[in-house]
């Protein structure tokens, strides 16, 4: 079932094979994904391909400027016949979410998806809201350094289990891509792989996965390392330690095992960690490569045996 829905993807979106393996790996931990790049390299290709792939509830977030927070979780309407307030769904209220854009809206419309992304319900008017499952959150966003940009703040940020940036692709990726536009091939014709319930089953398997105290801890001196690292602002947090190793499990399950090994923690770790972690002013200053010092930090940790 993964080996098919990995191929359909692969069908429709051209681009690193990484980018895909790391996509699923969050929709079977559980997880949210933020993607990044220039504009038309395939962010909102990537996440509307996985959402017809998979038989969930989609729905598209657009935020601009003037998006407001009711437009994302929804609000309470006065009905003049019963003379009662009713509840108005938001966008928020579907399985796979793509939160296009998300760095051109408001730090209040950001921080709307807070409570969604975190505990899988929105409170509106004091009132609860579960939210269905499974729910995934897939941003994109383009380079801070664009204009109308507006950063995502450190809390947020940590909301997500992996960052992935999509470059530019390579000349074979591109004639690829260019013929399948040719011949119509559109992520609007897919035919869906699995059902909800079925990723609903996969996520019950990945959290079944084992995991031996020897792997957590070499996930958690992971983590210890990039705290004790000067050039970082603030290192890894005790959610980053449990992302790491939720992705793990659900990195073995892809691999068709049904335990974790140092290696997955390797493989998820750069992901996991890279948007959590920010250099100082100083590092800054003088060009420190992060996505370096945390391969270094990553090969620094002492493997379990």
């Amino acid at each position: 079932m993964i080996g098919k829905l990995k191929a359909c993807i692969r069908e429709y979106f051209v681009g690193e094979e990484e980018t895909v393996d790391c996509l699923l790996i969050c929709l079977f931990a559980g997880g949210h994904v933020l993607l990044e790049g220039v504009p038309g390299v395939g962010k909102t290709t990537l996440a509307s391909t996985l959402a017809r792939a998979v038989k969930c509830d989609f729905g598209r977030i657009q935020f601009t400027p003037d998006t407001l927070p009711s437009d994302v979780t929804g609000t309470e309407i006065f009905n003049m016949k019963t003379g009662e307030f009713e509840f108005r769904q938001g966008a928020v209220m579907h399985q796979i979410i793509l939160a296009d854009e998300i760095n051109r809206t408001s730090p209040k419309t950001q921080a709307s998806l807070l409570e969604a992304m975190a505990e899988g319900q929105v409170t509106v008017g004091g009132v609860r809201h579960p939210l269905p499952k499974p729910f995934m959150v897939i941003a994109t966003q383009n380079p801070a350094a664009f204009t109308g940009t507006y950063p995502l703040p450190e809390a947020q940020i940590d909301r997500f289990m992996m960052k992935l940036t999509l470059s530019y692709p390579e000349e074979g990726e591109e004639l690829r891509m260019t013929k399948n536009m040719l011949a119509g091939k559109e992520p609007g014709t897919l035919e869906s792989i699995i059902t909800a319930e079925e990723v609903l089953k996969l996520q019950q398997r990945a959290a079944s996965v084992t995991v031996k105290d020897e792997v957590i801890l070499y996930a958690r001196n992971i983590a210890k390392l990039t705290r004790e690292e000067k050039r970082f602002v603030l290192g890894a947090s005790p959610r980053a330690v449990l992302a790491l190793i939720k992705a793990s499990q659900a990195r073995a399950l892809l691999e068709g095992r049904d335990f974790v090994k140092p290696d997955d923690v390797k493989y998820v770790a750069p992901h996991v960690l890279t948007h959590r972690l920010s250099l100082t002013s100083e590092a800054r200053s003088a060009r420190e490569d992060k996505d370096g010092i945390i391969a270094k930090l990553i090969g620094r940790a002492k493997v379990p045996m």
